[in-house]
């Protein structure tokens, strides 16, 4: 049972209303993780803001459904898992095959395989990696707005995933559960 309460879209007002109206348009669906987050429309507006703003960058729609994927596996949350294994495949086209990969942080090309490694990296270390760990994705080809770019997504996807871990979201896409749990 989710810890956290999701709002009816129907019933919400104010700035979540406005916000939840935007997702509806945009999604036709607003659900259950920004039904909770709603709770608080500056969280709701400021994971809406940086959501779309890296969806605008240079690494794209599918790189960073990958790396929500190496992410969430990395943090065991089933609710981001699920959510971006049903976008991953429906919205976007990626096979099962690469999904199922993203999450242990390999990919079929080198420059996405060091994306997914970098993200896994900087998860596990929290954040602070080594020279040798910014070398090798430079090695990749990224540059340094790519490398940003990989930190932002990570730092969105931690975001999610601690939301919700800690709220207990309830799944409303086809479940998918982490390899491993945490300890």
């Amino acid at each position: 049972m989710a810890r956290l309460t999701a709002l009816n879209p129907d019933t919400a007002s104010g700035k979540t209303k406005e916000l939840f109206n935007a997702v509806q348009g945009k999604l036709g669906v607003v659900p259950n993780m920004m039904r909770t987050m709603g709770n608080s429309p500056a969280l709701l507006n400021g994971y809406l803001q940086l959501s779309g703003a890296l969806g605008g960058g240079s690494l794209g729609t599918k790189t960073g459904e990958l790396i929500a994927l190496a992410v969430g596996e990395s943090n065991s949350c089933d609710y981001c898992l699920s959510a971006h294994t049903f976008i991953g495949t429906n919205l976007v086209k990626i096979d099962a095959g690469a999904l199922a990969a993203s999450r242990e942080g390999k990919a079929a090309d080198a420059k996405t395989q060091a994306i997914l490694q970098f993200a896994k990296t900087l998860v596990s270390k929290n954040g602070h990696v080594s020279n040798e760990d910014v070398d090798a994705v430079k090695a990749a080809g990224l540059t340094e707005g790519e490398i940003g770019e990989v930190i932002g997504h990570v730092g969105l996807n931690i975001l999610t995933n601690y939301f919700n871990n800690t709220a207990e979201t309830e799944i409303d896409f086809p479940p998918v559960t982490a390899h491993a749990a945490i300890v």
